[in-house]
């Protein structure tokens, strides 16, 4: 028989948007299910079979696909999780995500898999998410979803939190400071990769989750695991790619001293002037500079160099000047930026990572 997930006796349910206990009763009814997707946009019939279920990629650089999994390689993680962190009966969970968003929906599986009380605070005003986490155990939440909080109020006593979809900035670190804090880098394909915490170099996204294999080969990142997904849904033939038994995500790093370092995304690499430069790279060095709260670093058509690159900032637009000498500084003049552009909203999508697809469409306007 499949394995399937379970509400387990005694795990209790708070919420703070309509639709969640009927949407996790769905989830944990046994039935193939999928929750969520982009409002307008038919996702197509669900393709999930017995033990399987159906998630969707964040579509930071393009629609969301749909990813079938099957119901163990979530499982297998849980048993992980409550070795480490601690979940379990009597433990206090919360995501401040909605469940359409796939690290809030793993949270609140596992959580009331595993017997914890389990609070879903998607929905909420930040400085009500602040109010309900006093007390909880281990939050589930995305860099982007800690800002909205922080920008409203102090974070009140949670035990852990548990940071996925990007990596902390280094004010966003210093904010939680006196919090244990885990991050993880992983990906809708693959779940868990590797976890960093207190001892991890700063630059690095730490080392292979348990279970996990990794081999670089080429400068990209190829992994085993037991948590990886089955397949893709629809007509998207998706970007993950198998080996022997190994997938790549299209990610490209290197391994050193156990830990990796990612450069970014093959999807995203540009060449400027015959030099490959990762965009990710660069907006990680801007979000530790002084102005900068939000960045994405964009290619621009040049006759000259092929693109040259801009970034579109949230900040203080008075450190302009600072942010381009320290980048050219370090970086040399053909891979800095070559203009900011400065915003006081920021477009997201659900699962709280920046809508590049938004973006790069806004930048092209202003120089067509």
């Amino acid at each position: 028989m499949k394995e399937r997930f379970a509400w387990a006796k005694g795990a209790r349910l708070r919420i703070g948007g309509a639709g969640v206990e009927a949407d996790l009763r769905t989830a944990l009814s046994g039935a193939p299910f999928r929750i969520g997707g982009p409002k307008g946009q038919n996702m197509g019939a669900l393709e999930a079979g017995e033990g399987e279920f159906e998630t969707l990629t964040s579509g930071s650089s393009g629609a969301p696909r749909r990813i079938v999994r099957e119901v163990e390689s979530w499982i297998a993680s849980f048993a992980v999780n409550a070795r480490l962190f601690g979940i379990g009966r009597g433990a206090r969970v919360a995501v401040l995500g909605g469940l359409d968003q796939s690290l809030s929906l793993y949270g609140a599986v596992e959580a009331l898999h595993l017997g914890a009380d389990l609070a879903v605070l998607g929905g909420m005003a930040p400085r009500a998410q602040a109010r309900a986490l006093d007390g909880v155990d281990v939050l589930w939440a995305s860099p982007a979803q800690l800002r909205l909080v922080l920008a409203q109020s102090e974070l009140p006593r949670v035990g852990r939190i548990i940071v996925g979809g990007s990596k902390l900035d280094a004010a966003l670190r210093a904010a939680l400071c006196g919090i244990a804090v885990t991050e993880f880098y992983g990906a809708a394909e693959a779940s868990f990769i590797t976890m960093a915490g207190a001892d991890t170099p700063h630059d690095s996204v730490g080392a292979p989750y348990p279970g996990v294999e990794l081999s670089v080969r080429g400068g990209e990142v190829w992994l085993r695991s037991p948590y990886s997904f089955k397949r893709y849904a629809g007509a998207d033939a998706g970007s993950a790619r198998w080996q022997d038994g190994w997938l790549s995500v299209g990610e490209m790093g290197r391994m050193v001293g156990g830990n990796l370092y990612l450069l970014g995304r093959a999807g995203r690499m540009v060449t400027v002037a015959d030099q490959n430069v990762f965009p990710e790279e660069i907006e990680v060095r801007m979000m530790a500079l002084a102005g900068v709260r939000q960045v994405a670093v964009l290619p621009r058509k040049d006759h000259l160099r092929g693109v040259h690159l801009v970034a579109v900032c949230q900040g203080d637009s008075a450190q302009e000047g600072a942010i381009l000498a320290a980048l050219r500084g370090e970086m040399g003049a053909l891979k800095a930026p070559k203009a900011l552009i400065w915003r006081d909203d920021w477009p997201s999508l659900p699962s709280g990572k920046t809508d590049l697809r938004m973006l790069q469409s806004q930048v092209d306007a202003l120089w067509p």
